[in-house]
């Protein structure tokens, strides 16, 4: 996804590996329709109770599917359909636009998808060896994956959902029971859960979720939370948006909404929404996000993919692309945007000397890379000036492997609600893919990470390991007396997505620049489901709108371009 010579820029963490002592070869888990199970002989450990207590007998462990929830007749699912088929439905062009994009993330992806449905024919253009952009993964000497982030798939992703829909992979989704589940800071080895029903609508079962906890809030925390909240309900997206310019924090204290609610809730639904505090993060994000997981009523229920990224969903988005005559390169990346003398593009220079040339360009790299491709002739333009307040947060993936199975685990995405780690899964129950009966992989979201970004992997693995302690007192001890790493890998993002402070909501640019026939892609331009994989995906589709929207005055333009370029006969 990234471009050019900007390797600070890149994904620079490089694996630490130790030598996988006695690794025995995977079991894993098998799916057959809607639901996959397998289980040791053990005990269950699966507490449908509001607390999963630390146990210190036998070895207990579930890898459990759920039936995929009924996301069809949803106005958002069905929102994002339509507009799915406006491609497929869309007048077949009488000359394909050749459309140059740069980032094969899932922004990229995503356009390139889309103008393929439409009788176009995209040139996806990757930097890396790898797809996926914050989704790209790598294997090991070893065979195993590992990964940029921890990645999740909500109910409330729709436009996600219809894509897996539309690539026939549906399956390739490991759906979860509905519940958050979170590490008890101040009970070592015990978590506290958030359980929605089935039975009740939205917002029903969130409303049930939130008052049958009574671990994490007190009834009077409760209810002043809940007057604090009457404002977005009464006033709708008008009310969220204009929430931009206050930081989670000061809206709490405008709506006297207690502090132990922030300590308990939204420092840990902070980190996990965008990597930084709530004294940083933008109440509009959260606000938008307590939206769609409180007027649906699957929003929140998370599901994992069921392997790693590139190959279980790039891949098939790269063979539906060129299904359809469309181009993915690897190891192409953009070296600087040729103007021509009107300002507009002429072609994009690769750092290995060649020159693309389309119809239209489309720029779907991270934000940070991109305003350091913006050319001088367009600087002094507001659309792309306003981009300087956008800047990517940093964040850090850690990957551990430990010599055992660790027994306070659980199928599911837990936050620990540590001061150093976000959001943690024991992958090798989670995922059918990384599935190991013998042995645990825990990935983690090490947030925030401003002040450890440059620190080595060491540092940052003793780090980790000191945390975990706290989550695992009875198996885990920073010291490694107890379950010992078998090998890890840390991976850095320097910059990731854009950091959501307050006020950077009008500076997101629309898709269409100003600049005829140049577009951009990617979760920080606009769309409303902020900076996620989804985001990423809408971008991608409103991206590709635009350009076949524009078919006829570009492909005008590129006519006169082509006449202009014929000599005159003397």
């Amino acid at each position: 996804m990234d471009t050019s010579f900007l390797s600070s820029m890149n994904i620079t963490g490089a694996s630490q590996a130790r030598a996988f002592m006695g690794h025995l070869p995977a079991q894993r888990c098998f799916s057959s329709g809607h639901r996959m199970s397998f289980a040791v002989k053990s005990p269950v450990l699966r507490n449908k109770g509001k607390r999963l207590h630390r146990r210190l007998g036998a070895l207990q462990v579930i890898c459990q599917d759920f039936p995929r929830p009924p996301l069809e007749n949803t106005i958002n699912y069905l929102e994002a359909g339509q507009l799915s088929s406006f491609f497929r439905s869309s007048e077949r062009p009488s000359k394909p636009l050749q459309v140059v994009i740069a980032g094969a993330g899932l922004a990229g992806l995503s356009t390139a998808k889309y103008l393929a449905d439409a009788g176009h024919k995209p040139i996806l253009l990757e930097a890396r060896d790898v797809l996926g952009g914050k989704i790209a993964a790598w294997k090991d000497k070893d065979g195993d994956w590992y990964e940029t982030g921890l990645h999740i798939f909500f109910g409330a992703y729709p436009n996600i959902q219809n894509l897996f829909g539309e690539l026939g992979i549906e399956d390739r989704l490991q759906w979860k029971e509905h519940s958050m589940i979170f590490a008890m800071p101040n009970k070592p080895g015990e978590f506290s859960r958030f359980d929605f029903p089935e039975t009740l609508p939205a917002p029903l079962n969130g409303i049930w979720a939130i008052l049958k906890n009574n671990e994490m809030l007190t009834w009077p925390e409760k209810v002043k939370f809940a007057i604090g909240l009457l404002p977005a309900m009464a006033g709708g997206q008008p009310y969220v948006e204009a929430q931009d310019g206050l930081t989670v924090s000061e809206w709490m204290k405008k709506q006297g909404v207690p502090d132990r609610v922030n300590d308990e809730v939204f420092i840990a639904m902070s980190k996990a929404l965008n990597f930084i505090n709530p004294d940083e993060l933008s109440m509009q994000c959260i606000l938008i996000a307590l939206n769609r997981f409180l007027q649906e009523k699957h929003g929140s229920k998370m599901a994992f993919l069921d392997g790693n990224p590139p190959e279980r969903l790039c891949m098939p988005i790269v063979d539906h692309i060129r299904s359809r005559g469309g181009e993915v390169r690897l190891n192409s990346r953009i070296k600087k945007i040729e103007l021509n003398p009107d300002g507009t593009v002429k072609h994009f220079a690769l750092t290995d000397g060649t020159q693309i040339t389309g119809d239209a360009y489309v720029v779907a790299a991270p934000v940070d890379i991109f305003k350091l491709l913006v050319p001088q002739e367009w600087s002094d333009i507001s659309y792309f000036k306003k981009l300087e307040k956008l800047v990517g947060v940093p964040v850090i993936n850690v990957h551990i492997w430990f010599d055992r199975k660790l027994k306070n685990t659980y199928d599911h995405l837990l936050f620990s609600r540590s001061s150093l780690l976000s959001v943690y899964a024991d992958m090798s129950v989670t995922c059918k893919e990384y599935y190991d009966p013998n042995r645990s992989m825990l990935e983690l979201v090490f947030a925030p990470a401003e002040e450890w970004i440059g620190r080595s992997d060491a540092e940052i693995i003793d780090a980790t390991m000191e945390e975990l302690a706290k989550l695992f007192p009875d198996e885990i001890a920073a010291d490694q007396s107890k379950a010992k790493i078998l090998k890890y890998h840390v991976v850095k993002t320097p910059r990731s997505v854009y950091k959501t402070v307050p006020n950077c909501e009008p500076c997101r640019p629309l898709q269409r620049s100003p600049i005829e026939g140049f577009y951009l892609a990617g979760d920080y331009t606009k769309q409303k489901y902020l900076a996620s994989m989804e985001g990423a995906v809408l971008s991608g589709k409103l991206c590709a709108q635009s350009i076949v929207q524009d078919y006829k005055r570009l492909a005008l333009r590129s006519q006169k371009s082509l006449q202009s370029e014929v000599p005159v006969a003397s």
